[in-house]
């Protein structure tokens, strides 16, 4: 484990009890709040969070907003949040990201597109001045894909140059079908955008039920060669992530891969890169 408290760049909570996720199911449904958060990183000393938008009713995104400005107030380490935003409504989702950037640590938004059938959704113009919107308001862009979105989501970061971007979960690769191409080499095109950061994150969810840290590693390998240490953050995805692996174990997997790296440079992983893309105090 790290010998220095973590800041986590990925953290997710809700109640279904008081806001609607139409797309919980199983384990998952039940509420994760702070202090079963607190219970699930055992020896990992976790200094502070970044919350991530749980895909909450697209009605109720505003009110997810608020509810964790209320559990920040029984955790403060709660220190930014990332929220939704309709993007793909263009420049008429600026009233949205006014409210959002009314609110205190709010410091980017997410519009997932994961699910979108149409591979170029995110090259629509609206989709575009929506992301184009983000750096008026003072808020990052969290890019939520799978693998075979990531060609687009390239051109949209190059449609896209003022806005800062953060790739969550290395563009979730078909670890379970074993395809490394033409993910890799994508990973590598888009790290040539200075724009453009990453999260090592939710990556055991993407591989079959009986994943190794080796079968993960080839993967996170190509994340950290194309976009090193500067541009990397952690992240826990939890608790999204107890469908493949316990916290403890994904600090260990991400202790492996970067043992060789230098103090500073695992320090820039586990706790510099977030700060500063998310401009945490």
């Amino acid at each position: 484990m790290p010998n220095f408290p973590i800041i986590d760049s990925h953290l997710h909570l809700w109640d279904p009890q008081h806001l609607t996720y139409p797309w919980l199911s199983g384990p998952l449904d039940q509420a994760f709040l702070p202090r079963d958060f607190q219970a699930a990183t055992g020896p990992v000393l976790v200094e502070s969070m970044v919350f991530l938008e749980c895909a909450a009713a697209p009605h109720q995104s505003l009110d997810e907003a608020r509810w964790v400005l209320e559990q920040a107030k029984a955790d403060p380490r709660i220190a930014a949040m990332v929220c939704h935003a309709p993007l793909e409504q263009g420049d008429a989702v600026r009233p949205h990201l006014e409210s959002l950037a009314a609110m205190t640590k709010v410091k980017g938004a997410r519009r997932i597109y994961q699910d979108e059938p149409d591979a170029d959704f995110c090259l629509h113009p609206d989709f575009i001045a929506g992301v184009r919107a983000l750096p008026d308001f003072g808020l990052s862009f969290d890019m939520c894909i799978k693998h075979w979105q990531l060609q687009a989501s390239i051109a949209l970061a190059d449609a896209c140059p003022k806005t800062m971007i953060v790739l969550d979960h290395i563009a979730k690769p078909g670890i379970k079908a074993g395809l490394m191409q033409p993910w890799a080499d994508q990973m590598y095109e888009m790290a040539k955008r200075d724009n453009v950061l990453c999260k090592l994150s939710g990556v055991a969810t993407e591989a079959a039920a009986d994943w190794t840290a080796e079968t993960l590693r080839p993967y996170l390998d190509v994340a950290l060669d194309a976009f090193g240490p500067n541009r990397l953050m952690f992240g826990g995805d939890w608790p999204v992530s107890i469908l493949a692996i316990t916290y403890p174990a994904w600090v260990d997997i991400v202790d492996r891969l970067i043992a060789d790296l230098s103090p500073d440079e695992q320090r820039q992983i586990y706790r510099n890169t977030v700060r500063q893309f998310y401009r945490l105090a």
